[in-house]
């Protein structure tokens, strides 16, 4: 089963690593044109901390099947970040979307109020016509060490959908150098998940050689016009769904050892 119920706990061991929403617009030049002084008056107090960095943008290939396709390399885009005092949060703005993004994640109703308040504050300086697509992508990394489970195999704390051919009782999790799950779907009218699951290295290692088990769910609303009304709904349908994927990944031996709590 990819979803469960959506019975939604707290968990004293959380395993989110990141907690990310997106918010896709058309182009406004004037984001990429001028530095956005007065959004950064606007969200200074909670986001005092700024950095602005220059992406490369892939290269565009126009006309891919004629006997000799034109390459044209893009400008290169503004990324215009905002980031809380503790560095947990961040802002992020560019002429083409703004994200609200956490490595500190507690609860669904503390992110949403922050983003209602950052999207408030963008809709009101920059007047956007309408939104193209709205992301909300949760990444979770589990520790077996960290929980004590480190005697476990992923098989126990990880169902069956998830970890592939590692289910398989002839499958040694210790001869498998990779097994990883990457999954996208569209979960009905214009909503989309990209999923990928997995036992891998963060950071590929560098830092931590301990393999986590990520279970990185990305969905999304993808629409022509999106007004800023139907902003909230959507969200709430993104989280229901991301709490189901997360009750259907995690075995209840996995739950307890993560201290799951009811809300």
């Amino acid at each position: 089963m990819l979803f469960s119920d959506n019975t939604r706990h707290s968990y004293a061991n959380s395993p989110l690593i990141e907690v990310i929403c997106q918010l896709r617009f058309p182009t406004i030049l004037s984001i990429g044109s001028t530095v956005p002084a007065q959004f950064q008056e606007a969200v200074r107090d909670e986001f005092p901390q700024y950095v602005a960095r220059q992406e490369q943008q892939p290269i565009k290939i126009t006309n891919p099947n004629a006997p000799q396709p034109q390459i044209e390399r893009q400008p290169p885009v503004t990324n215009y970040n905002f980031i809380s005092t503790d560095g947990r949060w961040k802002i992020n703005l560019t002429q083409n979307f703004v994200a609200l993004s956490t490595l500190g994640y507690t609860s669904w109703e503390e992110f949403a109020q922050k983003l209602d308040k950052v999207l408030a504050l963008f809709i009101q300086i920059y007047h956007p016509a309408f939104f193209e697509r709205i992301g909300l992508r949760y990444v979770n990394a589990f520790s077996r060490k960290r929980l004590g489970l480190e005697g476990e195999l992923w098989d126990d704390l990880i169902n069956a959908p998830f970890i592939g051919v590692l289910s398989e009782p002839d499958v040694d999790e210790k001869q498998t150098t990779k097994c990883a799950l990457d999954v996208e779907l569209a979960l009905g009218e214009s909503r989309h998940l990209k999923l990928h699951a997995g036992p891998g290295l963060l950071g590929d290692g560098k830092k931590d050689p301990e393999p986590k088990f990520i279970l990185d769910g990305d969905f999304s609303v993808v629409d022509k016009q999106i007004p800023a009304q139907r902003i909230a709904g959507d969200l709430d349908v993104l989280h229901d769904y991301a709490v189901r994927l997360f009750n259907a990944a995690a075995t209840q031996e996995l739950k307890e050892a993560m201290g799951a709590e009811l809300k």
